[in-house]
């Protein structure tokens, strides 16, 4: 299989038969093999039984129906995972994204991108729930990761197979999917993209996510930086903390001998030692995590390192025929 398309859905039952015509339009055309993969988020509708219809009817077209809602991260995982396409699309159900967008995307794949981002630059949502807090999210990740993606919320996406099936998306970390494929080595770019404003359906999304975000975001930064030498960021930590009982500890010392003052009584005591406590703790947890990061690579069988190719005369064979 060329591509598969994945498509998570949650009570979305509106948009199914639309959602189909459009890809099927979309795609047709091309010279290439492709596969729907439908993921039904535990809906309450007639979602599923609508796009049992369309399984039964095309033989390209799968539904993954999961026990309940476990949120869109969840969905997206088991897409993945099902996906046999040697590119994956990723997009949403509700119609706003367009599927005619997917044959310039495969065009920036087969440029030699891993993964293609989509940009809605003209965004067809409410200004103040949506689009602010959205931009403010987007700056404020590409500063704190240096992964200039200009639309981390867009879930329009290409990227190649071998990057997806490194990827581990659990919580609510689909967002930051560019983040976790740059850690792998993944090549990216932005493509602008169509936007179109929902008819149908509702928005299951409101600016309740914002807390949630940043919060993934602390996470998304130390899988980016730190997730194979968890000691460097713990550690560092431990040494401020160090520093600073030092300095407070010193303090101490010198306003008993210049100034008389009780060292009993000075509150620059108590934090010297919490400070030092805090630094003894702060390195047994380092230790700690690095030896929870060498058990997570041998029993999980990765390593922290991604091989793009290999060039051997093989190879060359292989290219020469």
């Amino acid at each position: 299989m060329d591509l598969s398309i994945v498509i998570p859905l949650f009570n979305e039952q509106e948009c199914v038969a639309p959602l189909m015509h459009r890809v099927h339009a979309a795609l047709s055309p091309m010279k290439r093999s492709w596969e729907l993969v439908l993921v039904d988020d535990g809906s309450t509708d007639e979602t599923v039984a609508r796009s049992q219809i369309l399984a039964a009817n095309h033989s390209n077209v799968r539904l993954i129906e999961l026990r309940r809602n476990y949120g869109q991260t969840a969905a997206l995982q088991a897409g993945l995972e099902a996906a046999t396409g040697e590119i994956v699309v990723l997009m949403d159900g509700d119609l706003q994204n367009d599927p005619r967008d997917i044959p310039r995307m495969l065009e920036r794949i087969d440029a030699g991108y891993d993964l293609v981002c989509g940009w809605r630059q003209s965004r067809q949502d409410s200004l103040v729930s949506r689009k602010v807090p959205s931009r403010i999210a987007n700056r404020l990740i590409a500063w704190a990761t240096g992964v200039y993606v200009h639309d981390l919320g867009c879930t329009l996406k290409a990227i190649r197979k071998s990057i997806a099936d490194e990827l581990d998306l659990y919580g609510e970390m689909h967002r930051f999917i560019p983040i976790l494929a740059v850690a792998r080595g993944a090549r990216y770019c932005n493509l602008p993209v169509t936007h179109h404003p929902r008819t149908l359906g509702k928005s299951k999304y409101g600016i309740g996510r914002v807390p949630r975000v940043i919060l993934d975001l602390l996470v998304a930064c130390f899988l980016l930086r730190y997730l194979d030498r968890p000691m460097k960021l713990i550690g560092l930590v431990g040494l401020w903390s160090f520093a600073a009982a030092i300095v407070s500890g010193v303090a101490t010392i010198a306003m008993k001998w210049v100034g008389g003052v009780d060292m009993t009584g000075n509150p620059l005591l108590l934090l010297s030692a919490m400070l030092g406590l805090v630094a003894l703790q702060l390195f047994g947890l380092g230790l700690l995590s690095e030896l929870n990061c060498r058990l997570y690579y041998q029993r999980s069988h990765r390593r922290p390192f991604a091989i793009r190719q290999v060039t051997d005369q093989k190879f060359r064979d292989r290219q020469a025929a």
